[in-house]
């Protein structure tokens, strides 16, 4: 008798389980983690949105911006996906969406989405890490409620199967509780954006602390990098961040279609042993995301990662291509082969103990900068750093040319002092370096006939060139030694 109470009791917990995930996987019409209350959708364009309801019913959907209804069948599995087409920014509206029992989307604002991705100086929240500040943060913080700022982030997950939807999460309105603990990076960025578009942001913060690039990347597209060890499905996954492709899996490849006007991606320092590598990782990157997004090749800019010291300055010398200038020179040659991207230069904020620099503000801004100035149009500022652009070798002097400097150079009246200058036997010494406009002439008596120029090309430095604008230069390097 106890023998069959035990049986009758296993079987009405198996039926009560499979009659509960059942009825959360089926039972109601359900979208995606990502569309919750509050969240922004991207203006003037069709955007996706998608979820599961009950298997082959008819799902649909209206938009109170203009009532109009749309409609598509769920497939076998319940799952659906439809796309909408959304007004001018503004706001709040309200979306319901029905399979013969509704729920409604509250709260919805119409502007512009940016996505940001990235390791752990895009994940470092305004609060900072513990014992690690973000400047200013506190007031930053305080003064931060503003209803046309939307915070989402998507919720750590590292995992070896692609999985069609991300963990729970919502969508937060700017307020001291969200932004203090929501990327500083994004949400200076933002914030930024807000002011001068004067619409409302949502900012996507999709990021993981000590990430390689590999780990974004789908299994199919690192099959092209025959070093890269994918996972299989059954693998147990020893680093969660470094694992390849296991945070696309669990954290990107689910949310890839909602509708952003672009990218921001701060991250680097995990690869910075492997730059020769990172300089074929990135764009590949970066040309997967836009081809599974499905919207064109949309704005792509990144923060090259400020100086740090990875090595011991006693080692610096044998140190080869440890030296982070080497990832730092891999993302500024990255800019010739990204379309439609740009860099954010740091070499002015980095902190020699510190690999998250406290001056999250700057990165934020001037990956603003970029945004406002490429894609928004913003005219009459300054929003790209000057760029390494060719060396004229003339009479033992070495004439170094620039893009973006229609000001002209300065180093606000300090000696320059970072350059350094080789010969045909590839030993560097130091360089006297003068501003001639927007360009510079370095020469150093130790080399009477120049072949190559650095400058910053250390592990760790602060940089003393930027354009008359104040936009830092980013350490560069004319050789490939």
């Amino acid at each position: 008798m106890k023998k069959f109470k035990t049986i009758i009791s296993r079987s009405i917990a198996t039926g009560l389980l499979i009659a509960f995930c059942t009825g959360n996987s089926f039972a109601e019409v359900k979208p995606a983690s990502i569309f919750t209350d509050h969240m922004v959708l991207q203006q003037q364009t069709d955007v996706a949105i998608w979820g599961w309801a009950k298997k082959n019913s008819v799902v649909s959907l209206t938009a109170s911006w203009d009532k109009k209804k749309y409609s598509i069948k769920a497939d076998k599995t319940g799952r659906w996906k439809l796309k909408i087409a959304t007004p001018k920014a503004g706001g709040p509206y309200e979306i319901t969406i029905s399979d013969g029992q509704a729920m409604t989307l509250k709260d919805i604002l119409i502007g512009e989405v940016w996505f940001c991705g990235g390791q752990s100086n895009m994940e470092m929240p305004m609060k900072g890490f513990k014992s690690q500040p973000v400047m200013g943060s506190n007031e930053a913080i305080l003064k931060s409620a503003n209803s046309q700022i939307r915070l989402y982030t998507v919720p750590r997950s590292s995992i070896t199967e692609r999985q069609d939807n991300s963990k729970p999460s919502d969508w937060k309105v700017a307020g001291p509780e969200a932004v203090a603990n929501f990327s500083a990076t994004a949400y200076y960025f933002g914030k930024l954006l807000t002011e001068m578009l004067n619409v409302p942001v949502g900012l996507i913060n999709d990021s993981y602390g000590g990430s390689n690039i590999e780990a974004w990347m789908s299994p199919e597209l690192l099959k092209s990098f025959p070093e890269v060890k994918v996972p299989a499905k059954t693998d147990t996954i020893k680093e969660l961040s470094r694992t390849p492709t296991t945070l696309y899996n669990g954290m990107l490849y689910p949310v890839m279609g909602y509708g952003i006007r672009g990218a921001i991606w701060y991250q680097g320092e995990s690869n910075r042993n492997r730059p020769d590598r990172y300089e074929d990782l990135f764009p590949a990157m970066v040309k997967e995301w836009r081809s599974v997004w499905g919207i064109g090749n949309f704005p792509f800019y990144y923060a090259q990662i400020a100086p740090f010291i990875y090595v011991k300055p006693e080692d610096e010398a044998t140190a080869g291509k440890s030296n982070s200038a080497y990832i730092r020179d891999a993302q500024r040659k990255s800019l010739a082969k990204i379309a439609n991207s740009g860099m954010a230069v740091l070499m002015d904020i980095g902190e020699s103990y510190n690999i998250h620099p406290s001056h999250k503000a700057e990165g934020g801004h001037r990956l603003a900068y970029l945004a406002l100035g490429n894609t928004y149009g913003i005219k009459g500022f300054s929003f790209n750093s000057p760029d390494y652009l060719s060396m004229n070798l003339k009479d033992g002097v070495a004439e170094i040319r620039f893009n973006h400097v229609p000001n002209g150079l300065t180093s606000f009246g300090k000696p320059l002092t970072l350059f350094e200058v080789a010969g045909a036997d590839k030993v560097f010494h130091p360089a006297k370096a003068v501003i001639k406009g927007s360009s510079i002439t370095v020469s150093a008596e130790a080399v009477t006939t120049p072949v190559a120029v650095r400058y910053a090309f250390k592990d760790f430095v602060i940089g003393d060139l930027y354009s008359s604008e104040g936009l830092p230069v980013s350490s560069f390097r004319t050789d490939d030694w």
